[in-house]
C-alpha cells in the first residue's frame, strides 16, 4: 500500500519525471501479457501504481494533503496485497469501426478471463470494482481485474508450475500458457 511519504512533491517529480517514466515503461513492458490478438493486460504493482499518482498529480497540479489522499484511496485498489494479482485490461482494435463491433460482441469477456495454476481450479478475477464498466450493448475497452489465489496456487506458481490464461468467452476463446519470465515477474507480487 502506498502512503504519503511515498510521493514526490511536485517540484521533486518533475526533476525526475524523465527518468521514473522510462524506468516504468521498462517494468510495465515486464509485466504486460497479450492474451490473443486484442486483449492486453498489465498487472500492476507498487511501482505502476505510484507512477499513476504522481502523473495523475502532476496533471492536475494537486498538492492539498486532502486531494492527495483521494488520489491515495483511489490507486492503492491496484496494488496487489499478497494473495493476489491485480491487472488492467485493455480490448485493442486499432480500426475504430472494428473495435465499437467488437465490444458489442465481447460483453463480459472480463469475468471470462482466468490463470490456471498447475492442476488447480481456474481462477477468475473480480471485476471493476470501482464503477461498472459494460452496459446491455457493449463492454468498455478497460477494465480493473483482481485474481485471487489459494496459499497452494501461490506456492506453485512461485516454484514453477505450469499456469495457463486464457479466456472462456464465446467470442474470444484463447488459452496460452504463461511464459517463464512473466511468471517470474508476476510471482514478486504474491511477496507483497
Amino acid at each position: 500500500m502506498l502512503e504519503r511519504q511515498d510521493l514526490l512533491t511536485l517540484e521533486e517529480y518533475a526533476e525526475k519525471r524523465s527518468s521514473i517514466r522510462q524506468e516504468t515503461i521498462q517494468v510495465k513492458k515486464l509485466r504486460e501479457v497479450h492474451l490473443g490478438d486484442h486483449i492486453r493486460m498489465i498487472f500492476e504493482n507498487k511501482q505502476t501504481v505510484q507512477y499513476q499518482i504522481q502523473e495523475m498529480l502532476r496533471i492536475e497540479k494537486i498538492f492539498e494533503s486532502s486531494e492527495i489522499q483521494d488520489e491515495l484511496d483511489v490507486y492503492n485498489a491496484l496494488v496487489p496485497d499478497g494473495s493476489n494479482l491485480k491487472a488492467t485490461m485493455m480490448i485493442e482494435y486499432s480500426d475504430v469501426a472494428e473495435r465499437i463491433v467488437a465490444l458489442t460482441k465481447l460483453i463480459g469477456v472480463e469475468k471470462s478471463i482466468y490463470f490456471q495454476v498447475g492442476d488447480h481450479e481456474k481462477a477468475f478475477p473480480i471485476c471493476n470494482e470501482d464503477l461498472e464498466r459494460e452496459t446491455d450493448v457493449k463492454t468498455s475497452a478497460v477494465h480493473f481485474m483482481r485474481f485471487e489465489f489459494t496459499q497452494e496456487m501461490i506456492n506453485d506458481f512461485i516454484s514453477g508450475a505450469t499456469v495457463k490464461v486464457g479466456s472462456t468467452h464465446p467470442n474470444y476463446d484463447y488459452e496460452m500458457i504463461l511464459d517463464k519470465e512473466s511468471q517470474k515477474v508476476l510471482s514478486v507480487d504474491f511477496n507483497s
